[in-house]
């Protein structure tokens, strides 16, 4: 048996000399150290090697070459690799992660593809079974959208519009398609008795991913209303959340500086409300129902 010493957080081993570490966060942290403490020693140093872990636990799916990770030739972004890493660790079976991929090589724009990886840089991302990732939507108390009033968005319903009428400019904020964003982000759209939506959107999908809010909305073609994750009563409220087709006059300057000035005035609201920290019940319940969509 090697020399070893295992503490909560980490394992390390020592072979001829050389330690062999493994942290908490290591994809086969709690089978190295299962093995270190029953001590077996046949391939324990093989869990060691990250990037092989990978290429075993895909069964050869994702390719590790010089640590660049890869899926078909195309390299795979830290966002997925961090989720490759994740559903390791936590036992998940990699398959949706594939699925995800292939979804979003499917999305005919590569700028749509890049802009997406910024937005799946905000947590609470959730990849579904089928491939598809869950993002959130705020809508008024009747479930219709915010800007128009008249796209419904009751669980169950899909929504969809041609993707040459939605808006591909990231640099534009507010604009043509179909919204939904992170979950800090759309709950200040369900507010006034409104409600924040789960909804299921494939990436190949989206189209843009505006350079606004840090990146935390996105503009789509397609989505899917799948769960009411809370209803929020609150009084203020906010205009700059859009869906469907635009005025006549929306290209005005005017109007496109009164969108932008309602869309500072809600971050300034929303930081000062935040501060008072989310309500515990709340919290667990949109918890449970994301783990609910994850696990049909």
């Amino acid at each position: 048996m090697y020399a070893y010493t295992v503490t909560d957080t980490s394992v390390t081993v020592f072979s001829d000399g050389k330690p062999y570490m493994a942290t908490d966060s290591h994809p086969n942290f709690q089978e190295i150290k299962e093995r270190v403490l029953r001590e077996e020693t046949d391939g324990l140093l093989e869990l060691f090697d990250q990037e092989q872990a990978v290429i075993d636990y895909t069964d050869g799916n994702i390719s590790v070459t010089h640590g660049v990770v890869s899926y078909k030739g195309e390299p795979v972004h830290n966002v997925l690799v961090d989720k490759i890493l994740g559903c390791m660790s936590e036992g998940v079976m990699y398959k949706r992660l594939i699925r995800f991929l292939d979804k979003l090589m499917d999305n005919p724009s590569r700028r749509s593809v890049d802009e997406l990886y910024r937005f799946l840089e905000h947590k609470n991302m959730p990849i579904t079974p089928e491939g598809d990732f869950i993002a959130y939507k705020g809508v008024n108390s009747n479930f219709t959208d915010k800007y128009t009033g008249k796209f419904d968005n009751s669980v169950g319903k899909t929504l969809e519009m041609s993707r040459n009428t939605v808006c591909d400019d990231a640099n534009i904020g507010c604009s043509e398609g179909f919204h939904a964003g992170s979950y800090d982000y759309a709950k200040g759209y369900a507010s006034g008795g409104g409600h924040l939506l789960a909804v299921q959107i494939n990436p190949a999908d989206v189209v843009s991913v505006p350079h606004d809010c840090d990146c935390q909305k996105l503009r789509t073609t397609k989505y899917k209303v799948v769960g009411v994750v809370e209803t929020i009563i609150e009084t203020e409220s906010t205009d700059d959340y859009y869906d469907g087709d635009v005025d006549e006059d929306y290209d005005d300057n005017e109007d496109r500086a009164a969108c932008l000035l309602s869309q500072v005035d809600y971050n300034e609201g929303y930081d000062s409300g935040r501060e008072q920290g989310y309500d515990e019940g709340y919290k667990q319940a949109k918890e449970d129902l994301v783990k609910g969509l994850l696990d049909k």
